[in-house]
C-alpha cells in the first residue's frame, strides 16, 4: 500500500529531526530546471504569480537564489519533518517511532511542485512553489506540463516495490492532478473525511485535512496493506460509512460534539 500526500506551505527548518538518517530527492535534475527558471523572476513577478505580499515574495526570492546542490543537512532537512501544514499537524510526524518512519520511507511519498515526487527521508531546502502554480517554463505554462509524466513515473515505481499496487490517495485535487491517473499500475483508493455541521455531513477542508494526516499515521503505525482495515479507521471520532462510499471512494463521517 502506497500513500501519497500533498506538501505544505508552511514549513519548521527550527526543530531538530528526530532522526539523522536521509535520503536524496531522485528528481533533483528536474528541480534545478525549475529553480534556474525561478530565479528569473523578480519579488514583483512571484507576488503576482503566487498571489502573495511583498514580505514572502522577498522570502521567495532568497529561497530560489540561495538553493544549490548537493543538498546536505547543514542547510537542507528531511520532508517528513520539515512540512508542518494542517495534515503534517495530523500526521505529527516528530512523534512517529523509529520503526514507522522506516515503513513510511518504503509506504509514503509526498507530492511536490518543485521536487515533484519525495520520499519522506529526502532532504528539501524551503522553498514555496505549488503544483497549481501556472509558471511558464521550458515545457508549458504550468507545472502540470512541466511535470508532465515524471511524476507519474516515479509513482509507479514506488508502486510497482509494493506488494498490492493500491495507492492512498489522502493528498489534494490540486497535487493529485500531477499525477494521471490512467497511466497508474494499481488502484486508486481515496478516503473523504465529512464532519456534521448543523445536521449535515460535509468536508470542511481545515478537519479534512487534518483527518487525512490522521490516517495516513494510522495507515505507519498500524502497517496497514488491507483495505477492509482502512475502513476500521476510527481515530479522532470518525468512523466508515458504507452506504455513502463506493469501492475506491471511502467515505468517513464524524458526528457534531
Amino acid at each position: 500500500m502506497l500513500i501519497v500526500l500533498s506538501p505544505a506551505k508552511t514549513l519548521d527548518f527550527e526543530t531538530p529531526s528526530p532522526t539523522e538518517e536521509y535520503s536524496q530527492p531522485t528528481l533533483l535534475s528536474e528541480s534545478e530546471l525549475l529553480i534556474k527558471r525561478c530565479q528569473q523572476l523578480s519579488m514583483q513577478d512571484i507576488a503576482s504569480l503566487m498571489k502573495v505580499s511583498d514580505k514572502i515574495a522577498g522570502l521567495n526570492v532568497a529561497r530560489f537564489a540561495d538553493w544549490k546542490l548537493p543538498l546536505t543537512t547543514d542547510t537542507a532537512k528531511q520532508a517528513l519533518f520539515a512540512f508542518k501544514g494542517d495534515v503534517y499537524t495530523g500526521l505529527e510526524a516528530q512523534t512517529l517511532s523509529a520503526e514507522a518512519v522506516t515503513y513510511a520511507q518504503q509506504h509514503l511519498r509526498i507530492l511536490s511542485g518543485l521536487y515533484g515526487l519525495l520520499k519522506p527521508l529526502d532532504l528539501m531546502l524551503a522553498y514555496r512553489l505549488e503544483m497549481g502554480t501556472k509558471l511558464n517554463n521550458l515545457r508549458g505554462a504550468n507545472l502540470y506540463q512541466f511535470w508532465g509524466s515524471i511524476v507519474t513515473d516515479s509513482v509507479n515505481e514506488a508502486l510497482n516495490a509494493q506488494d498490492d499496487q493500491i495507492l492512498v490517495n489522502l493528498a489534494s485535487n490540486e497535487y493529485f492532478k500531477a499525477v494521471k491517473k490512467k497511466a497508474l499500475n494499481g488502484k486508486i483508493i481515496t478516503p473523504i473525511f465529512k464532519d456534521q455541521k448543523n445536521g449535515q455531513y460535509k468536508v470542511i477542508s481545515f478537519y479534512a485535512k487534518k483527518a487525512r494526516g490522521l490516517m495516513a499515521r494510522y495507515i505507519l503505525e498500524n502497517q496497514i496493506t488491507d483495505i477492509e482495515k482502512l475502513k476500521a479507521f476510527t481515530v479522532d471520532g470518525y468512523y466508515f460509512v458504507a452506504a455513502d462510499s463506493t469501492p475506491t471512494d471511502l467515505v468517513f463521517y464524524r458526528d457534531e460534539k
